[in-house]
């Protein structure tokens, strides 16, 4: 099989040349599209997220050999969720060659954070299927970059450390509110509201309401700690 010079493009910018290049356009294509003659990625979007699973593991216990299960745990979270992957996906320009219907197509799709990082995990397995383990973990280290070393310290999420103060505090935990709803259907703007118990409160705005969330939660977490410094 021929690769489209568009598809061509995109391997250049993974930095993999496929032996089966029919593995690529099966990780690349969305279900939107499959037909009884042609696949979608979902079957290698699941071995994806393995093989991505196993990389980050070992990659985080190499970068920090003193680190507890509990440090690591929410690292690993942080570098494989879909967000992350969504991120790389963005970065080597992947909603360019996504093979999607006409009305996935109509509604945004190859913008879409969920799409990306399907697509994403889909391709990891394309290269791991191709080439091997070893072909996939330089593929990923390469393009995960510095986001193995840069993740923080302590990645808990926000709600979950925001929770922890609370309780902490013997306060309930913190409410979060939806304050709004705007955007087309394909590119929704959330904007959130959370609230402690003893009034504080803070809001953020982002593109799905777990951004959303996380984000509001970040915000109160920061004024809670310059108010506590």
């Amino acid at each position: 099989m021929r690769l489209s010079a568009d598809m061509s493009a995109f391997q250049d910018r993974l930095g993999y040349v496929f032996a089966r290049p029919e593995l690529l356009v099966r990780a690349l294509t969305h279900g939107s599209i499959s037909s009884s003659t042609r696949a979608d990625n979902q079957r290698l979007e699941f071995l994806g997220d393995r093989v991505l699973g196993l990389v980050m593991a070992s990659a985080l216990l190499e970068a920090d050999k003193d680190a507890t299960e509990g440090q690591l745990a929410p690292r690993f979270n942080a570098l494989v969720r879909k967000e992350t992957c969504a991120d790389v996906a963005r970065q080597v320009d992947l909603g360019t060659v996504l093979k999607l219907g006409r009305s996935e197509m109509m509604s945004g799709g190859r913008r879409k954070q969920a799409l990306l990082g399907d697509a994403m995990e889909a391709v990891i397995a394309a290269i791991y299927r191709d080439g091997g383990f070893d072909a996939a973990q330089e593929v990923i280290l390469r393009l995960w970059g510095a986001r193995i070393h840069q993740v923080e310290a302590d990645a808990r999420d926000a709600k979950t450390a925001l929770q922890e103060w609370a309780q902490a505090r013997g306060q309930k935990p913190p409410a979060y509110e939806l304050a709004s709803r705007s955007g087309p259907d394909h590119a929704p703007v959330f904007t959130i509201v959370v609230r402690l118990t003893d009034g504080r409160e803070a809001r953020a705005t982002a593109g799905s309401k777990r951004q959303a969330e996380q984000s509001a939660a970040r915000a109160l977490l920061d004024r809670l700690e310059g108010e506590a410094g």
